[in-house]
């Protein structure tokens, strides 16, 4: 597991995205496809045995779109999955899924994938950067692909696979102190994971990881 880290300083958007454009870049992570390479990033994370059996398991490459939306305090773009959906229903996720064999990038991936469940337009949204590959349990190999999203766009919800889409202030879940680890029974296992409380919401998970990666990669000095 990774040392505690002290609170997070606090960002403008235009402060976040130079930075973003800095430490990240465009270039396709060599262990998406690659069985050899186990992503240093994960599940694993908050819990290192969950390496061994994900390492085991079929690689399945996906790709996610983490939008900062670019308020003067920017908020970051999150979906609350359809309740009746049989893997994950009514889970805290980012728009994405499967990387298809017509995608020409991972970017492509997350912004067709954007479009198609939240109808989220690609002419707002810019994209910066790709966060660390992200390993999950299942096999998942996730891209999260970090983009700058103009405010005035307007959602087509597919109801199929999306309930909800709403936003959280970027420095609350940035904010170290909103981030727990939680554990619940898995497969007959105790599981760790990341956890941020927000109101209602209950972001978790690969979800809560991957933040938990946004702001070791971005938002930490």
């Amino acid at each position: 597991m990774h040392e505690p880290v002290r609170k997070s300083e606090r960002l403008s958007a235009d402060e976040f995205f130079a930075r973003a454009r800095e430490r990240l870049t465009l270039d396709t992570p060599a262990g998406l496809n690659d069985p050899t390479i186990i992503p240093r990033r994960g599940d694993h994370d908050a819990d290192p045995v969950m390496e061994k059996i994900a390492a085991v398991r079929p690689i399945r490459p996906a790709a996610v779109l983490v939008g900062i939306v670019d308020h003067a305090e920017p908020t970051v773009l999150l979906t609350q999955r359809a309740q009746h959906l049989p893997d994950h229903p009514g889970q805290v996720s980012f728009p994405g899924g499967k990387i298809d064999k017509d995608d020409a990038t991972p970017m492509h991936s997350a912004l067709r994938e954007a479009e198609e469940e939240i109808g989220l337009a690609r002419g707002h949204v810019a994209a910066v950067g790709y966060l660390d590959l992200y390993m999950t349990t299942l096999g998942y190999r996730i891209v999260p692909v970090i983009a700058r999203v103009q405010p005035g766009f307007q959602l087509t919800l597919n109801t199929a696979e999306v309930d909800e889409v709403f936003e959280v202030p970027l420095a609350y879940v940035m904010d170290i102190a909103n981030m727990q680890m939680h554990s619940r029974d898995w497969n007959g296992m105790t599981r760790h994971f990341y956890a941020i409380t927000f109101g209602q919401r209950y972001i978790w998970g690969v979800t809560a990881g991957i933040i938990r990666n946004l702001y070791e990669r971005i938002w930490r000095a």
